[in-house]
C-alpha cells in the first residue's frame, strides 16, 4: 500500500525513524552552533550511552544526516567514530564489537597498519595517473594478482557493483565472438534471492522489489531460477543453450540471510554450464578473500569459475577496489577503449590491494576464519530461545534466523545487541547476520558469543 505524503504510517519503522529524526533535528537545530559540530570523540571519551538513549553527539551526527542526506539507508542507530581491529567506537566513546565488518569489507580488521602504511606511502608519491598512461604499480599489482589467483588476467575497477558489470560484459563479449550468440539474442541466467548490487542492469537480475519496483524500463536478456536447485539450471539450459553466455551465482547468498546452498551446489551448475558451453560466473565480492574459510568460497566445491568477481575486503577497509579475474579467451575479448573507468587499477588501489592481500595470507585469516566459524556456531547452537529458528553460516558468514514474539523483531534484537557492545544488522525483517573481522580470536569469539546469549535471555524477559 502507498501512503499518501503527508500521512505517517505508524506501522512502518523506517517512517517511525525518520520522525524521530526529523523531530530531534528541529528541537536542536537553532542550539547547535559550529563548535558543537565540530565535536568529536575525543571530547566526549569515556562517557557511555545507556539503553535505548543516545547521546547528544549522536543526535547532532544523524539530525544532520537526515537533513542535509539522501534518505536511501536505514541505519542502526549507532554514530561510529573510531575503529581498531575487530572494535569501533561511537562519538561518545563507547566500545562495540563490530560483526559486520561493513559487509565484509573489513576482513583484516578496522585501520590495519600495515594496510594504512601502503596507503599513506603510495598517497606520497603518486595517487592517479588515469589509464591513459602506465604506471609503475598496476603493472606489479595485476602481476600480483595472477600469481594470487591464477588466472591470466585482471580487469581492476572499484565497487563490487562495477565488478558485476564488468563481468556482465565480459561474459555477453564472449557470448557474441566466441559462441555465435547474435547480439540482440543474449541471455544470463541468475538465481532468485540474489544481491549483485545496485545499479539498472544489475537489478535486473533481483527479485526483490524494494531494489527494482520505479526504476524502469529494466533490461533485456536475463533469465531467473531458483537458487540452489541444479535441475531448475539444467532446464533453463536445455530450453536456452543456444542463446545462454553465462551464469551468475554467489557461492552463498548474503542478502539473502546468508543462504548457503547444499554441498556440491555450485559445482553441478559449474559443469552443467560447461555441458552447454556456457560461462560460470561466481560473484565472490562478499564470499571472497578468506570470508567463509576459503580463499575463494567456491573452492569449498572444488570448482575455479570462469569469472571471478572480488571486491570489498580486496580493498582493506580503507578503499573501495573491485575486480574481475578470467583467462585469456575471455578477457581478451575487450578490445582498449571498449571498458574501463578513471580510477580502475589507480596507483593507491593497486598499492593497497597488493598489501591487503597480503595481510590476509600472512597474517592466516582463511585458515581463523574457518576455526573461529566453527567455534562461533558451536556457541550460538547452545543459546536456547523462542526468537531463533535457525542458525547457519560458513567460516565467519554465519546468520540466526529469527521469529518475532509479542512484536519483538530483528531490528528490536539488534538494538538490544548496541545496547549490550555488539553491532549487528538485520537483512530481510527477520535474519541477523554476523561477520566479525577475520583477525578476531577465541576469547573474542566468546565474548561475543556471551553478549549474544545475554541478549536473546534479555528479549524473553
Amino acid at each position: 500500500m502507498i501512503f499518501p505524503k503527508n500521512e505517517l504510517n505508524l506501522h512502518n519503522p523506517f517512517e517511525l525513524h525518520n520522525l524521530f529524526l526529523s523531530i530531534t533535528y528541529k528541537t536542536n537545530h537553532m542550539a547547535t552552533t559550529k563548535k558543537a559540530e565540530k565535536t568529536t570523540g575525543k571530547r566526549n571519551a569515556g562517557k557511555k550511552t545507556t539503553a535505548n538513549q543516545l547521546g547528544a553527539a549522536s543526535k547532532r551526527c544523524m539530525a544532520m544526516e537526515d537533513r542535509y542526506g539522501a534518505h536511501n539507508y536505514h541505519p542502526l542507530p549507532v554514530v561510529l567514530h573510531k575503529g581498531e581491529g575487530i572494535y569501533v567506537w561511537d562519538v561518545e566513546g563507547k566500545k562495540y564489537f563490530d560483526f559486520l565488518s561493513s559487509y565484509s569489507a573489513v576482513n583484516q580488521g578496522h585501520c590495519h597498519p600495515r594496510i594504512v602504511k601502503a596507503l599513506k606511502d603510495q598517497a606520497d608519491t603518486l595517487c592517479l595517473t588515469s589509464r591513459a598512461f602506465y604506471n609503475d604499480v598496476l603493472c606489479e599489482y595485476e602481476k600480483f594478482m595472477h600469481q594470487y589467483f591464477g588466472y591470466d588476467k585482471v580487469l581492476p575497477m572499484n565497487t563490487g557493483a562495477e565488478g558485476v558489470e564488468t563481468a556482465l560484459k565480459l561474459a555477453r563479449r564472449w557470448g557474441v565472438v566466441k559462441k555465435g550468440i547474435p547480439n540482440d539474442k543474449v541471455k544470463i541466467i541468475c538465481c532468485e534471492g540474489n544481491f549483485h548490487g545496485r545499479t539498472v542492469t544489475i537489478i535486473t537480475m533481483s527479485d526483490d522489489p524494494s531494489s527494482f519496483a520505479q526504476y524502469g524500463p529494466l533490461t533485456p536478456g536475463f533469465i531467473r531460477i531458483p537458487y540452489n536447485d541444479p535441475k531448475a539450471l539444467e532446464e533453463a539450459l536445455n530450453k536456452y543453450g543456444d542463446e545462454v553466455c553465462a551464469f551468475i551465482a554467489e557461492p552463498i547468498q548474503g542478502e539473502a540471510g546468508v543462504f548457503v546452498p547444499d554441498d556440491g551446489y555450485l559445482k553441478k551448475c559449474f559443469d552443467l554450464c560447461h555441458a552447454h558451453n556456457v560461462l560460470f560466473i561466481a560473484d565472490e565480492v562478499q564470499t571472497g578473500i578468506a570470508r567463509t574459510g576459503k580463499m575463494l568460497c567456491s573452492m569449498h566445491d572444488g570448482i575455479r569459475p570462469d569469472i571471478v568477481i572480488l571486491g570489498k575486503a580486496l580493498g582493506g577497509g580503507v578503499l573501495p577496489v573491485s575486480a574481475c579475474l578470467a583467462d585469456d579467451d575471455i578477457m581478451l575479448n575487450v578490445k582498449p577503449g571498449e571498458h574501463g573507468s578513471t580510477f580502475g587499477g589507480f596507483p593507491l588501489a593497486a598499492r593497497v590491494a597488493i598489501e591487503a592481500l597480503k595481510v590476509v595470507k600472512e597474517e592466516k585469516l582463511t585458515q581463523n576464519a574457518e576455526k573461529m566459524g566453527k567455534i562461533f556456531r558451536e556457541g550460538i547452537n547452545k543459546i536456547h530461545s523462542p526468537f531463533i529458528v535457525q542458525v547457519r553460516g560458513r567460516g565467519l558468514l554465519n546468520a540466526i534466523v529469527t521469529t518475532p514474539i509479542k512484536g519483538k523483531t530483528a531490528w528490536d534484537i539488534c538494538l538490544k545487541l548496541r545496547d549490550n557492545g555488539l553491532l549487528a544488522k538485520p537483512t530481510h525483517d527477520h535474519i541477523i547476520r554476523f561477520a566479525p573481522p577475520l583477525c578476531i580470536n577465541k576469547k573474542e569469539i566468546l565474548e561475543a558469543v556471551a553478549i549474544i546469549k545475554k541478549t536473546f535471555e534479555e528479549m524473553s524477559e
